[in-house]
């Protein structure tokens, strides 16, 4: 029979999203359900399975040709092992051998920086290209890297911790124990966190017209008029340029994809990116290299964890 579908799973702390796709990327049937994470371990596996009984219930099992799985990590990949994350409740759990032994299908799993980069590489803005970054800008800053078609995982599997790499040499504390990192200066965390302390200033600034600041809100008031709010976000973004800027010269890629919330605020951010690019990256590689803002969204996780079970089965 051929093999027309792959099956997506996108597992996260407060949901668990699965689909249904088709080897091109359109998504056939989707089912999301809260992860509850606070049952423990058999109770997540079993909603896991739900969510693959609920895709798959109109159609024959043999039709599809693989599954993926992104998850949190730090996971053992080979062994198929969430090693442990925070906020599910998996410690050192094979969440891949009872997927095989209940449907007899070829499973893959990685961690969800990974699946989003494949995804974009596959059926998003990375569509065509041979050699590619992809970065997610939010509450962190994450990544992962293709080359020559293929992702690169390095030899423990945790390649691309962009958020972690300095760029500020005595610059704030990151909350991997570093200090200076790109997720502690140019992340959507770090936007707020300097917000917050000029509200709590002598400074002058329309963002303590608010109850709560956020990034949206630092964004907000900057394209207003905002001094402060315009100079958190030319520091941050320049830290994000030089990130965007070193992966540019140690990749050689021919696109850069950015994603997350951060990349949802607008041209400022691209222009800032390219700012700094067009300062500080060689130009043969300047030249060659486009930034583009990510196309899959909220469908990243599980799109990239199809593109993850197409790839991995080739």
């Amino acid at each position: 029979m051929d093999k027309k579908y792959v099956i997506g799973v996108d597992l996260g702390g407060t949901k668990i999203c699965t689909a249904l796709v088709k080897l091109d990327g359109s998504v056939v049937k989707e089912y999301t359900i809260p992860t509850e994470a606070y049952k423990g371990e058999e109770v997540v596996l079993n909603k896991i399975l739900s969510t693959i009984d609920k895709v798959i219930e109109e159609i024959d099992i043999n039709e599809v040709q693989s599954i993926g799985i992104g998850s949190p990590g730090p996971l053992d990949i080979e062994k198929g092992l969430i090693v442990y994350t925070p906020n599910l409740p998996f410690k050192n759990f094979n969440i891949v051998k009872p997927i095989v032994d209940r449907y007899k299908i070829d499973t893959y799993l990685d961690n969800d920086a990974n699946v989003a980069t494949l995804g974009e590489f596959l059926f998003g803005a990375g569509k065509g290209s041979k050699n590619m970054v992809f970065i997610t800008v939010s509450t962190g800053i994450g990544g992962g890297a293709i080359i020559n078609g293929r992702l690169f995982r390095g030899s423990t599997s945790n390649a691309l911790e962009i958020g972690h790499a300095t760029v500020m040499k005595g610059g704030p504390r990151c909350g991997c124990g570093n200090t200076g990192c790109s997720e502690a200066v140019a992340s959507g965390t770090a936007i707020t966190k300097r917000a917050k302390e000029a509200v709590e200033s002598k400074v002058e600034t329309s963002l303590k017209n608010y109850e709560e600041v956020t990034t949206k809100e630092v964004f907000l008031e900057a394209e207003r008029g905002d001094r402060v709010a315009k100079d958190i976000l030319n520091e941050a973004l320049s830290y994000l340029g030089i990130t965007v800027t070193n992966m540019a010269n140690i990749f050689d890629p021919d696109k850069i994809i950015i994603g997350g919330g951060v990349s949802q605020a607008g041209q400022i951010v691209f222009d800032k990116i390219e700012e700094e690019m067009s300062r500080r990256c060689l130009r043969t590689i300047y030249d060659n290299c486009k930034v583009e803002k990510a196309l899959l969204g909220g469908k990243a996780g599980v799109l990239g964890a199809a593109a993850l079970a197409i790839l991995e089965n080739k």
